[in-house]
């Protein structure tokens, strides 16, 4: 039997899941670099009395691309912090509702903040080529906080995706999954 082709909210979906997929799956590689520039650190530092303002600031942007470029990812895989105690045993069309009324009444609302902040907020830091105070420390601190507007974005583009599939599912054009 042959089946329907995908409603345009589907592929709308699933071109968004393949973005966040790949940027969550590259922004992980972090994670092995700042183990990797922490070891840097310590053997430098106590094995031969030399330090890095500039690898030590590295760690902590390497750990906010990695929390906040791999939100939406977390999203997508349903793998955030959620108090499932009710959802995990609902009915697939109770999880619908429950996804499609948080996302517009809480995430979508919060990404919308967080661009409307975030967005005037990394415009300065570009136009004054923020940089670190720290001497020693790295410059171009107008892309870590550029990636506020990104992430907010990215997780309301995954939010969109997570609205589509619920209202298909409430719908009942579309069995669950993702």
């Amino acid at each position: 039997m042959n089946e329907p082709p995908p409603h345009a909210a589907e592929r709308f979906a699933v071109a968004i899941d393949t973005l966040n997929d790949w940027i969550g799956r590259a922004v992980g590689w972090l994670t092995l670099a700042m183990v990797l520039v922490v070891v840097t650190i310590v053997i430098g530092r106590y094995f031969f009395g030399v330090g890095s303002q500039g690898l030590t600031e590295s760690v902590t942007w390497m750990h906010g691309a990695v929390f906040m470029l791999g939100a939406a990812y977390t999203l997508r895989h349903d793998a955030h912090v959620r108090v499932d105690v009710f959802y995990r045993s609902a009915s697939e069309r109770h999880r619908a509702l429950v996804n499609a009324v948080g996302t517009l009444l809480f995430l979508l609302p919060v990404c919308a903040y967080l661009l409307y902040e975030g967005v005037p907020y990394a415009l300065a830091s570009w136009r004054i080529g923020e940089g670190s105070r720290e001497a020693g420390g790295l410059p171009a601190l107008y892309l870590l906080k550029s990636l506020i507007p990104l992430t907010a974005a990215l997780l309301g583009l995954q939010g969109l995706a997570l609205l589509a599939r619920s209202l298909l599912v409430l719908r009942g054009s579309r069995r669950g999954g993702r």
